[in-house]
């Protein structure tokens, strides 16, 4: 198992390449996992389902089955919020685990990066970016670039760069 991070400010379009490059992926026969960080709280359940009764009620985790999907969803409740490795560590084996978001973990990262989004490229900070999408040649930079709207570089690139995820956990 392995895994790289694609970094990015919001609205570089790290969600849209994400999208692009999963099925350029698994038609080159990987298995593909992805781990998502939110900067902000979030809940994917709904009030009146049976689950989000459960978590209300003060379950530690409750786990929802059923013939095409199967969720666990586990309540911090007060304690940090887990770390890269531990999240990881939850995830079952795959060929290749993307992380979106994490932009500060040390995992060897592509960088999305666009001009008209008006913040400066991470690139020049963060010693575990190893390449930079972008939709326009960066001046200055140093590192291998791929164009964003080609999402079979990008899985090119990032196959290569990729890193044995024994290493974060």
């Amino acid at each position: 198992m392995r895994v790289i991070g694609l970094a990015g400010w919001s609205g570089s379009g790290k969600t849209t390449l994400l999208v692009r490059l999963i099925p350029v992926l698994r038609a080159r026969g990987l298995t593909v996992s992805t781990l998502k960080h939110a900067h902000h709280s979030f809940d994917p359940d709904q009030p009146g389902k049976d689950s989000h009764s459960h978590r209300e009620a003060g379950a530690a985790e409750v786990l929802v089955s059923a013939a095409g999907r199967w969720v666990l969803f586990h309540e911090n409740r007060g304690a940090p919020e887990p770390d890269l490795s531990f999240l990881l560590s939850r995830l079952s084996p795959v060929d290749l685990v993307i992380v979106e978001g994490f932009k500060r973990s040390p995992l060897p990262k592509v960088e999305v990066h666009r001009p008209s989004v008006g913040k400066p490229p991470l690139w020049p900070d963060d010693p575990m970016i190893r390449a930079v999408a972008s939709d326009a040649v960066l001046p200055g930079l140093s590192l291998p670039w791929v164009p964003l709207d080609d999402p079979a570089a990008v899985a090119d690139v990032m196959s290569d760069m990729a890193a044995p995820v024994d290493r974060f956990r």
